[in-house]
């Protein structure tokens, strides 16, 4: 008679007991486990991430290359020209008073050096003789506005009228239309060049500043010594300012 053993009591405690923990840790396993949609959101937006990235790298890359392009289309004077030579160009701006203008005749043509006058109508009014004696000495006198306004404020039409009176003036005492402006403070826009050129004239600006008037009573405001001429330039200048000047 075949005999049957009977497992004992502690021995169906102990079963029971690993087969709870076995099944606490099959539970805890599926309850780790991420949902498929959370799953699938992680992917969308390691996705999004990525082109994200890609289009920061392409707007570094091109960013020159679109600063570039706009800065073409902005409308700028003539602030120096390139050139082989060494040299320099000289530019005096006038707006009020004359008692130097002969003076600094004298010394241009003592070293044998020619500039440009930027000078304003009302100015050509009021000194006609100094005028003439800029073109005689075989200087450029050339336009500097009418009134000295702030063509920034003015409209296209304005600007064109001041312009076109100032070279009035200048042609009908030196017999030269003038075809170059210093705009009056220096100030000017795309709205102002493109006024300008549009009627044929070129803005001249300047890229280096005399320093003649500092400590008189209009100063550094009024300091004009630019670059100037259609002639010889080269990114330099020198000269003194409007209050010292004429």
């Amino acid at each position: 008679m075949n005999s049957i053993s009977i497992p004992s009591t502690k021995r169906i405690g102990e079963d029971m007991l690993m087969l709870f923990h076995f099944d606490r840790r099959k539970k805890s396993e599926k309850e780790k486990k991420p949902p498929r949609f959370l799953v699938l959101r992680r992917k969308w937006l390691t996705l999004g991430a990525a082109v994200l990235a890609a289009a920061a790298i392409f707007a570094a890359v091109n960013y020159p290359a679109a600063v570039s392009a706009s800065a073409a289309t902005r409308q700028l004077p003539i602030y120096c020209v390139q050139r082989d030579q060494k040299v320099c160009s000289i530019s005096f701006d006038a707006a009020w008073g004359a008692d130097n203008t002969q003076k600094i005749l004298d010394v241009l043509k003592e070293y044998g050096v020619t500039c440009t006058f930027f000078v304003v109508g009302n100015w050509a009014d009021q000194y006609p003789e100094q005028a003439k004696a800029i073109v005689d000495s075989g200087n450029e006198l050339m336009n500097h506005s009418n009134a000295h306004d702030h063509y920034n404020s003015l409209t296209a039409d304005q600007i064109i009228a001041d312009v076109n009176t100032c070279n009035d003036k200048i042609e009908a005492l030196t017999g030269v239309r003038p075809t170059l402006i210093r705009c009056p403070f220096g100030e000017y826009d795309d709205h102002v060049i493109s006024t300008i050129r549009s009627i044929g004239m070129e803005p001249i600006q300047w890229d280096v500043e005399a320093l003649a008037a500092v400590g008189t009573a209009h100063g550094a405001s009024d300091m004009r010594a630019p670059y100037s001429s259609s002639r010889s330039g080269r990114c330099r200048s020198a000269g003194c300012s409007k209050k010292l000047l004429m």
